[in-house]
């Protein structure tokens, strides 16, 4: 008996890309889907990603650090201390404003590592490390003894592949024992500092087939998309940082940790009032 499984992770609240890579799924004739966390920011479509991650209804589901950010943000508890964090705060604000009944409940609720068996295959899935879904302890040319401690975890039975998510490159590498590390990379967010490969924008994800005997395939998928249509919804959508959406849509780079930059912006706009003005509000 076959199974198909389409692993998927770091939307960032790009549709363009989501929906390229749920239509490309159809195709390949999935069974199942897994979601390994970052639904939505920075991207402005909050109610179509949620409804289409609805729809698509993954049989595992594990909550990522801006998924952490959602929730913190949504509910008026983020500190300002940082320009980063006006910046995730004050997109926070802007989910919870587009947000349907009961979202960020619901992802508040997401845990952070399942345990999933597939035919003769256990597999250990989380956003970064088992219990604790932020840091850069696996970015992809840390030590192998990094990714040692993805097997680490409580289960009946030894974890025999290991999914993560977070540092948004496609992987496949090895633990010390040998057993299998994947990464399904990131649908709405590629990244990659040579500069060649980063070029390459599309919708990334993974396509897995386990079979009786083992895993039968490992499809690193990516799937093309108009950069341009999800570039203008950035404005069209009135989210925050509108600009800085834009530029990532054109370049592929992230500004979330660009300190000066982010500094100007939340002067600009007086981002980190109004988050103060709406955290008062849902604090009472």
């Amino acid at each position: 008996m076959k199974t198909r499984i389409a692993v998927f992770s770091d939307v960032h609240g790009n549709l363009s890309a989501f929906e390229a890579m749920y239509q490309d799924s159809l195709k390949q004739n999935v069974d199942q889907y897994w979601f390994i966390g970052d639904l939505l920011m920075p991207g402005p479509s909050v109610m179509k990603v949620w409804q289409l991650f609805e729809k698509i209804n993954p049989q595992v589901v594990v909550r990522g650090n801006w998924d952490n950010l959602v929730v913190h943000g949504a509910r008026g508890l983020m500190d300002l201390n940082k320009p980063s964090h006006i910046y995730f705060a004050r997109l926070a604000q802007y989910v919870e404003r587009h947000t349907p009944d009961k979202m960020i409940d619901n992802i508040a609720s997401w845990p952070l590592h399942v345990t999933k068996q597939v035919g003769p295959l256990n597999f250990g899935i989380s956003h970064n490390l088992p219990d604790l879904n932020m840091g850069q302890d696996l970015f992809p040319t840390k030590p192998t003894e990094n990714f040692d401690r993805l097997f680490k975890v409580d289960s009946k039975r030894a974890v025999d592949i290991a999914i993560y998510a977070h540092v948004h490159h496609q992987l496949l590498r090895y633990s010390n024992d040998e057993r299998i590390i994947l990464n399904p990379g990131a649908v709405g967010e590629p990244f990659n500092r040579w500069k060649t490969l980063q070029r390459d924008l599309r919708a990334y994800y993974l396509i897995l087939e386990v079979d009786d005997e083992g895993l039968a395939e490992a499809n690193f998928r990516h799937v093309a998309y108009d950069r341009s249509v999800e570039s203008d919804r950035a404005v069209t959508d009135g989210v925050p940082y509108a600009e800085l959406y834009q530029r990532m849509m054109k370049t592929g780079v992230a500004y979330t940790h660009d300190s000066d930059l982010l500094k100007k912006f939340n002067e600009k706009y007086g981002y980190a009032e109004e988050y103060r003005k709406f955290a008062k509000e849902k604090r009472g």
